[in-house]
């Protein structure tokens, strides 16, 4: 095992990527409370009504509330689903502090930066990257105009750059307008205005217009999309407490189960939380929770109960930066050992990550179907990227995917919970049933539930829950298989890196370097015939994953015979994983 580390240049960040569909990155960047957030929602809204496709990713400062704030946006003609290498627009309203996002807003000389003349000068950071300044007096142009917002004259000048029609831009608008007011003439002013700014500027490569309808499109973020895909996939009870950046799926699953006649309830602490998923889920209620790496860790107990009990619960982690409290508002892949790993004894449990935003709604729907029919607890390892950006999307098809768990009936002869079945699945009785009454909790137990310390009884449980998890089909979701084939060198990644690295591939393949990639969405239990078949004929592996210690790479060392002298690919948070910096990585680990 070894690690291969590079660097990506400015230069190489500078340059169109060959084999890459066409797309520009614009950061819309100001102080708390400037606007910048909602003017970049409402310009990915009106460029998937023009037609385009869009990401946004959202960062902050470490302050709770106020401090600086930037919004990240990626538009092109074909879906995107990472950050591009580095920025052609950065678009302050203000530079309070923006400096701060120097690292996660990387510029070349080719990149402009737009910003206000009268609200200070622009950090040295920024300047010495050579990017051109294009001041515009954002403030004034919006004083001018009675009732406007500075942000919406900034809307204008990205939106023109970006090449997003007036009437995108408009539409958009008008549909966020919520306020009974006058000010929304003043406001589409201020967009004109911006525009009419927008077009002294030169050297933006404008995206052309596609002539197609954004309609029927989704504009969603990873945490609505996980929230949906649990309710599709059987969800009627969820407990959780709000922590960054899961809450925002808890807010959008609270009025959509009332919907569905379902029910979300604020615990008060995460120990509550996940003891009332399990007692709702063994009342026959299909539950969840969702939370981050330090509501996890609180869970852990609780998680446990579930496996012991063999009572299905689903268990979602918006992954972000750790240890402990971390770095709460930006993204790291570094619970993966604790989710495969982090339980006392023996205890099997299902961990799954979705691969993109628009992965999040089935792989969460898939979760819920396998924590149902194997009566296990299910891990569903997101992170802050795909939590809490929003994408443009095409619509998911409808899957009829929900999960169903064997049922015991009434009066059933001799019934045992717990029974030693050939698939390690026994059927699970509804709590009133007549003739089903037993004991659940997280005592070793006989086949009946009676508490018990009998090395048989320990023994014949620890085989049944193993083996219900490993006899199980689970198809062809666990992982997707791309890239060259018949190459003999294969990249493993997992999560929301996912959409980075397939980028990276996909541009080395275009200059002739191929390589085989292996996106895993089934992270435990192990499938060693899987990966076997998958990586037939590979004779290098490089694994490719964003936290600190390459944790994917050992559970894969210890899970799996992998073919040679395994490498790993991996840094750390806030930052995320660029296609360019991959690209690179490949390569060295190609020519080594």
């Amino acid at each position: 095992m070894h690690a291969i580390a590079t660097k990506m240049t400015k230069d190489a960040a500078a340059q169109p990527a060959r084999g890459a569909a066409p797309s520009l990155s614009v950061a819309l960047a100001g102080s708390g409370g400037s606007g910048v957030m909602t003017a970049g929602n409402l310009l990915v809204d009106a460029a998937a009504r023009a037609g385009l496709y869009g990401l946004m990713v959202r960062t902050s400062g470490p302050q709770i509330r106020g401090g600086e704030a930037a919004a990240l946006l990626r538009l092109s003609p074909t879906p995107v689903a990472t950050l591009d290498d580095g920025f052609d627009v950065l678009l302050a309203i203000d530079w309070q502090n923006v400096g701060r996002f120097f690292d996660e807003i990387p510029l070349t000389r080719t990149s402009v930066i737009v910003g206000d003349p009268d609200e200070g000068v622009v950090p040295d950071v920024y300047t010495a990257t050579g990017a051109r300044f294009a001041p515009v007096p954002l403030k004034k142009m919006a004083k001018a105009i009675a009732g406007s917002w500075t942000n919406m004259v900034a809307l204008g000048v990205a939106g023109a750059l970006a090449g997003v029609p007036r009437a995108a831009l408009e539409a958009a608008l008008r549909a966020s307008w919520k306020r009974a007011d006058d000010k929304l003439a003043a406001n589409l002013a201020a967009l004109d205005a911006g525009m009419q700014a927008a077009a002294a500027i030169s050297g933006v490569r404008a995206l052309a217009a596609t002539g197609r309808s954004g309609a029927g499109r989704w504009n969603v973020s990873g945490n609505e999309a996980a929230g949906y895909g649990a309710i599709r996939g059987g969800v009627r009870f969820v407990a959780a407490y709000p922590i960054t950046p899961a809450t925002e799926l808890l807010e959008w699953m609270a009025p959509a189960l009332v919907k569905v006649g379902g029910t979300l309830l604020q615990a008060e602490d995460e120990l509550a939380s996940i003891n009332m998923i399990v007692g709702a889920s063994y009342g026959g209620v299909p539950s969840l929770t969702a939370t981050a790496g330090p509501g996890l860790a609180l869970m852990t107990e609780g998680i446990g109960l579930a496996v012991s009990a063999e009572v299905p619960i689903v268990v979602v982690d918006v992954m972000r930066g750790g240890p402990s409290t971390g770095i709460p508002a930006k993204s790291e892949q570094s619970d993966l050992s604790f989710a495969v790993s982090g339980l006392t004894g023996d205890a099997p449990r299902i961990v799954v990550a979705p691969t993109s935003i628009a992965d999040c709604l089935a792989t969460t729907q898939w979760a819920v179907h396998l924590a149902e029919a194997l009566q296990a607890p299910a891990i569903v390892l997101s992170d802050q990227f795909m939590g809490q950006s929003r994408a443009i999307i095409d619509r998911p098809a409808d899957e009829a995917l929900v999960g169903e768990r064997l049922t015991a009936a009434a009066n059933a002869p001799d019934y045992k919970r717990y029974r030693d079945t050939a698939s390690g699945v026994s059927p699970m009785a509804v709590p009133g049933t007549p003739g089903t009454v037993y004991t659940a909790d997280g005592l070793e137990h006989t086949e009946a539930g009676i508490p018990s310390s009998q090395p048989r009884d320990h023994r014949l449980q620890l085989d049944k829950r193993a083996r219900k998890l490993a006899l199980y089909d689970f198809g062809d979701r666990w992982a997707d298989v791309e890239g060259d084939l018949a190459a003999d060198a294969a990249v493993i990644t997992f999560g929301s890196t996912t959409a980075a690295v397939r980028e990276a591939v996909a541009r080395l393949a275009a200059e002739g370097t191929t390589v085989r990639l292996l996106a895993l969405r089934l992270l435990a239990p192990a499938q060693p015939p899987k990966l076997a078949k998958a990586l037939a004929g590979v004779t290098r592996v490089l694994v490719i994953e964003q936290n600190h210690g390459g944790q994917l790479l050992h559970w894969l060392r210890a899970a799996y015979d992998l073919p040679g002298r395994p490498a790993g690919f991996h840094r750390p948070g806030p930052l995320p994983l660029r296609p360019g910096e991959i690209a690179e990585a490949i390569l060295a680990w190609r020519n080594a």
